[in-house]
């Protein structure tokens, strides 16, 4: 993680983090046994835990494969499936079935406890590319019930350029530059996709209240002057009502951000808790086949948590 830039301070009066411009580069995780495949991680990151309530962000792709993602658990959190190329088929213990190609949201409420499958379409390796994001769950909505929304028609905006023609975005969770997706949230967040055409130097709309941080996903972009990399972000921080990108060849951004999330958590495999014990005690039920995360129709097996480590389980502390 590289900090390019000083922070401003408090704004009005109110702690703020600042304007910002730190790179976040993605790192390669081996995912092993059942599934089988690597992925790039850019969150969490050591000294960043969480963008606004977003706190996990995995690419995987693109790549020939076939994906094969077994029954697994997961509490305190929202799995959001952003597909690039391909189409994924998705299972969970709620009853839903639902297949999902680009352009569409799979948006799944972990609440006390759910489970899941993922599979490529078809018995073959084919051509897949998608993001992974876990948005954290707030006190209230994480002991509720899970739940499970698919959106294929997902509200888009034109952004009117300085130079070249208008960037697109399409508005995948929360609100951006007016517009607000039908998802479900329960913390005051953003997710969106930009694309920007050759030549465009556009300003996205920020609400400087919140923090935010932009992924270069294909393409090229200079963010905030900064030459982005395939696969890294660039974290914003907060105060700024706008960004400007640009791009020479044509550019796919995502962008994430939101309120800053005031609680510390605890991330361990796939749970999201707020201390050691909880995490213990979902590993323990899922281990035991509890009725706590139900039944995925249609699998033989699933797949089994990891030991727990020898060491509490702390949250993890923002450091920037």
């Amino acid at each position: 993680m590289t900090d390019i830039a000083t922070p401003s301070g408090d704004v009005h009066g109110e702690a703020r983090i600042g304007e910002r411009r730190i790179v976040l580069e993605p790192r390669e995780v081996p995912l092993g046994g059942v599934r089988g495949m690597n992925v790039l991680r850019v969150l969490p990151h050591r000294n960043l835990p969480t963008i606004g309530a977003w706190c996990f962000l995995d690419r995987f792709g693109p790549a020939d494969t076939r994906m094969r993602v077994e029954p697994h658990p997961h509490i305190g959190l929202q799995t959001v499936t952003w597909p690039l190329v391909g189409e994924i088929r998705h299972r969970d213990s709620l009853g839903s079935d639902a297949d999902l190609r680009r352009g569409q949201l799979n948006l799944m409420t972990a609440g006390n406890g759910i489970s899941h499958s993922e599979y490529s379409i078809g018995d073959d390796p084919i051509p897949l590319d998608a993001l992974q994001f876990w948005v954290v769950l707030p006190d209230g909505a994480r002991q509720g019930a899970g739940g499970f929304e698919r959106h294929t028609d997902l509200p888009q905006v034109s952004l009117r350029a300085d130079e070249g023609s208008s960037a697109t975005a399409t508005v995948v969770l929360g609100e951006f530059a007016g517009v607000t997706s039908p998802a479900t949230v329960h913390t005051p967040i953003v997710g969106a996709e930009i694309v920007l055409p050759a030549g465009t130097r556009v300003r996205l709309p920020l609400r400087p209240e919140w923090e935010h941080a932009l992924m270069l996903v294909e393409g090229d972009a200079d963010v905030a002057t900064h030459g982005m990399t395939q696969n890294e972000m660039l974290y914003l921080g907060d105060s700024r009502d706008a960004v400007e990108v640009t791009s020479v060849q044509g550019a796919l951004l995502f962008l994430i951000g939101g309120e800053p999330f005031a609680d510390e958590i605890v991330m361990w495999w796939n749970f999201a808790g707020r201390d050691h014990d909880e995490i213990v005690e979902a590993r323990t039920e899922w281990e035991a086949a509890s009725a706590r995360f139900g039944v995925v129709e249609g699998h033989d097996v699933r797949i089994p948590a990891p030991p727990l480590p020898d060491v509490r389980l702390m949250p993890r502390g923002r450091k920037i």
